[in-house]
């Protein structure tokens, strides 16, 4: 028989307020819109992934 894994323990009353304040600001925050960038690359920001890459050449910040 596989193994079930630990069953967590209750959530106390302080980390369903934490979390039910999370829902709230994530909800309240919608979706951001950016500006349109000029000559800028496809895909998610690099900025907030950490790597820049640009004709080859990659710089961590």
């Amino acid at each position: 028989m596989p193994e079930q894994p630990p069953e967590k323990p209750p959530l106390s009353d302080a980390a369903k307020r934490a979390l039910a304040e999370a829902r709230k600001r994530r909800a309240e925050a919608g979706s951001e819109e950016l500006p349109v960038e000029i000559d800028g690359r496809d895909g998610p920001e690099p900025t907030r992934f950490g790597d820049w890459e640009k004709k080859g050449i990659t710089s961590d910040f």
